[in-house]
């Protein structure tokens, strides 16, 4: 009998112990805000310089930058997990993995990625439940976008150019989740045959594509209006002509696959069609 209870006892200590393994670094903003979203703000030791969001992550340590993490600061915090994405990051992650550290790259493109997302970070950390409540409150954000969106004829959606950078024009094409947003909010996105999801983009076939909203993806104090009305051309665009040019949406919620992507889509929408509020 008592050989079986502390079998029962071994057997227990296990499983908490799994459970227990509570020491998280983030080196993405996208990661970190999952991370906080899924109530495991506590659980973070450490985050990339870049990750902003929520304030919070201004008191965790810093292990450097987002292409440059610090290795031995990630060593000495001892994580039991280390959430990182790709690209950029792929050096650091394989030598996160010669170290044996357990590690998770998220690089989602889309929503169905970020949703995937979610949930693999969910099962990782123990909060499944939660990361499931999460994805529903944000289908249930894009669901009641599309049911005004329905009622938006096809010939009569806003064609939309999205500005991420001035100098040179940069812009979001097909396979971004930007792009991916545009659609949801009932917008046309003017650069969507453009077959790579982030490039440079020429400022004439701006001109030729007559965007009816302009959203610039980058803070400014100068009036949006105003930043781009004296490029040449661009006074004829109808985003222009009709004062439709804006830069008063976080890029962070545009840009950033987070849940707050939905908050993004949201506030989209409104500036694609204010007399649908």
């Amino acid at each position: 009998m008592k050989k079986i209870i502390l079998i029962l006892v071994f057997v227990f200590f296990i499983l908490s112990g799994a459970q227990a393994a509570s020491r998280y670094i983030s080196l993405a903003p996208s990661t970190t805000e999952i991370l906080f979203a899924l109530g495991l703000g506590e659980d973070i030791v450490g985050v990339s310089s870049y990750c902003n969001y929520p304030p919070e992550t201004k008191n965790k340590a810093k292990v450097g930058d987002f292409s440059h993490p610090n290795i031995e600061k990630i060593i000495s915090l001892k994580p039991d997990y280390v959430f990182c994405t790709g690209l950029e990051q792929a050096p650091v992650i394989e030598e996160l993995k010669h170290l044996k550290f357990n590690t998770y790259v998220a690089d989602p493109a889309n929503t169905k990625e970020l949703f995937k997302t979610i949930a693999d970070i969910g099962a990782i950390t123990y909060r499944e439940k939660e990361a499931a409540a999460l994805i529903r409150k944000m289908k249930d954000d894009i669901a009641q976008v599309g049911a005004d969106i329905k009622l938006i004829p096809q010939g009569k959606r806003v064609k939309v150019f999205v500005e991420i950078w001035h100098e040179p024009l940069m812009t979001a094409g097909r396979g971004s989740i930007i792009d991916e947003i545009i659609t949801l909010a009932g917008g046309i996105n003017v650069a969507h045959d453009v077959k790579r999801p982030y490039c440079n983009f020429s400022a004439e076939k701006v001109v030729s594509l007559n965007p009816q909203v302009i959203i610039l993806a980058y803070m400014d104090r100068e009036s949006p209006l105003k930043l781009v009305e004296r490029r040449f051309g661009w006074a004829s665009i109808a985003a222009v002509k009709n004062k439709r040019v804006f830069n008063d949406i976080d890029p962070e919620l545009l840009l950033r696959p987070t849940p707050r992507i939905t908050e993004g889509l949201k506030k989209l929408y409104k500036k694609l069609y204010p007399g649908d509020e």
